[in-house]
């Protein structure tokens, strides 16, 4: 709550000016029931019209005025509520950015995502109701309980019994429910993460025939859900009514107690009026804090799963080293690396040493699950050795000063990534301040300017979210294109050609070798044929190297690396020792 509290600093006049008006608006509501009574013992009693006339012109006064009090309190409320969550969405958002590859791993995306709107709207809500309500209700209450005992003190315990039988039962329904509500959202998140998987994996579940048991899947976590939220809403359902025949054996006992006083001369018919007016007031009340206690219970939940993300750890940054003027840039060098991912049962990678100096080309090959990735992944820092040293330029990655480490490597992953807007604004992410040279010339280096050149709008042809509306070689050429906007000294390419046709691979790997002059580049692939000519190929097998060195050489000494250029090549095209 504290942590809430810290967002509202901008917003402090707006959060102070709704309850306040609210404050007046039942002030207002309280005086009510005393002009009503005034009007039967006296205007009605002596038949006074003009009386009666000023009175009820005074209600439609306060009626007015009230309504000016309601609807401002609203709209800074609202404005307040809207402020503070959209902060704490901007607060959630940087703390996203700021995770590590571990703890992004960790977390999981479908649970952020929920995070960032199902919890954040949820949160909007409660504190938009809890400024308008949160005050004004208690004092409603409260209020019409001190002005009953300025009428009759012996029917005003009636008020007091009732309050605090209704009390009772709020915090009750409050209690069952708030855990309720947590257990809620944790389904909300298996669903949205259902959700996410199968339309990301649309394709393979239509070509493995699994539509039917994914929805089967899907229908179990839905029914999950459901049984929560009702058991929720069985909890939350029992507000109304238990409060409903609190009030109305109260209203019955006060009508009866009071009628017996009127006819024993001490209240006047008025002052009954009055006081059933007050407790109605009080239903009414009651009736709006059950809403809010629902609302606040699953706010509550929703506000402690949002300082989770926002108290949790970033995980591991990189120092502030920056290698010297004269040290080589792009010099990659392993000594001894091990890595594990966290709660994994094995490691993906274990003792890979090698070195490779600035301007060469070095082929990673290997099986599925080989640890391809995970190396390029410890070159770029998105990960950091558990094991061992990777050393860029002479300076420990672990130690590197993040922007200068980005600023040396481009990495194309092995899913082609495209950002929603148009091929240029996905090219400057490389190089914000880039011409239409230097993006046409990457265009043409990464084999997509043909393509491009055939849209109508050229560079400024719509991306569609993820790239949707181009195929996944065009994809794949557009991420390499964007990567070759960067001037950095490293390239990973991470298996990121794999959907090219042989003939554009080819042309595509020439023109990056005429670039190693310029660049190191590390080059991530399943194809033996794309690494032939590369000055170092490492072989992977289950996060072990078991073999290194050049082509030749390892189809003599590396049994892997032979069976899977054989198996793709037939053992044709050796290259000159």
């Amino acid at each position: 709550m504290r942590k809430l509290l810290g967002f509202f600093k901008s917003y402090r006049l707006q959060a102070t000016a709704a309850p306040l008006f609210k404050f007046m608006e039942a002030t207002l509501e309280l005086i009510v029931p005393l002009i009503i009574s005034s009007i039967i013992d006296t205007g009605i009693a002596a038949r006074d019209t003009g009386f009666i006339v000023s009175r009820g012109l005074i209600l439609v006064l306060f009626a007015v005025v009230g309504f000016a009090l309601s609807a401002t309190a609203q709209y800074f409320s609202a404005r307040s509520a809207i402020g503070v969550c959209a902060s704490v969405r901007q607060a959630l958002f940087d703390k996203i950015q700021r995770f590590d590859f571990t703890r992004l791993d960790e977390t999981g995306a479908s649970t952020l995502e929920t995070r960032l709107t199902s919890d954040v709207n949820a949160l909007e809500t409660g504190i938009n109701l809890t400024l308008r309500l949160l005050l004004r209700s208690p004092f409603v209450v409260f209020g019409a309980m001190i002005v009953a005992f300025t009428i009759d003190a012996k029917c005003a315990l009636i008020f007091a019994l009732v309050i605090a039988v209704l009390l009772a039962i709020v915090f009750l329904i409050l209690f069952a429910s708030v855990p309720r509500h947590t257990l809620v959202q944790r389904e909300l998140d298996s669903i949205t993460r259902a959700a996410r998987e199968n339309l990301a994996g649309v394709r393979v579940i239509r070509a493995f025939g699994l539509e039917e048991s994914e929805k089967a899947e899907f229908s179990e976590r839905s029914a999950r859900l459901e049984k929560r939220q009702l058991a929720v809403g069985r909890i939350s359902a029992k507000l109304n009514p238990a409060t409903l025949v609190a009030v109305n054996i109260a209203a019955i006992i006060l009508i009866y107690s009071g009628a017996l006083r009127v006819d024993g001369g001490v209240l006047t018919q008025g002052k009954v009026v009055a006081l059933y007016n007050l407790l109605a007031q009080i239903l009414v009340e009651l009736v709006k804090t059950a809403t809010l206690v629902i609302t606040l219970s699953r706010s509550a939940a929703s506000l402690k799963r949002i300082n989770a993300v926002l108290d949790s750890p970033e995980g591991e940054k990189g120092g502030g080293a920056i290698p010297k003027n004269d040290a080589p840039r792009g010099r990659i060098e392993f000594k001894n690396v091990g890595f594990t991912y966290k709660n994994a049962g094995a490691p993906s990678l274990c003792d890979i040493s090698f070195v490779a100096e600035s301007g060469q080309k070095i082929g990673v090959i290997g099986g599925t699950g080989s640890g391809k990735s995970t190396l390029a992944g410890l070159i770029a820092g998105f990960y950091y050795a558990t094991d061992g040293e990777v050393l860029i330029d002479g300076v420990n990655v672990r130690e590197f000063d993040s922007e200068a480490l980005t600023e040396r490597v481009s990495v194309v992953p092995q899913r082609a990534a495209l950002i929603e807007g148009s091929i240029r604004t996905n090219l400057l992410m490389g190089k914000k301040d880039a011409n239409d040279a230097e993006l046409i010339k990457a265009l043409e280096t990464a084999q997509a300017a043909e393509f491009v050149n055939r849209l109508e709008n050229g560079l400024d042809a719509s991306v569609v979210r993820g790239g949707a509306n181009f195929s996944g070689g065009q994809k794949q050429r557009l991420s390499i294109a964007r990567a070759l906007v960067k001037p950095s000294e490293i390239l990973i390419l991470d298996d990121s050609m794999s959907a090219l046709d042989h003939a554009t691979d080819a042309k595509l790997r020439r023109v990056l070798d005429e670039q190693t002059e310029k660049r190191t580049l590390v080059m991530i692939t399943q194809r033996a044929v794309s690494i032939m000519d590369a000055d170092l190929i490492i072989v992977l097998d289950e996060g072990q190297c078991v073999g290194m060195g050049r082509h030749n050489e390892l189809l003599d000494s590396c049994r892997v690396y032979r069976e899977i250029y054989e198996m793709q090549t037939g053992g044709e095209g050796v290259l000159p020792a």
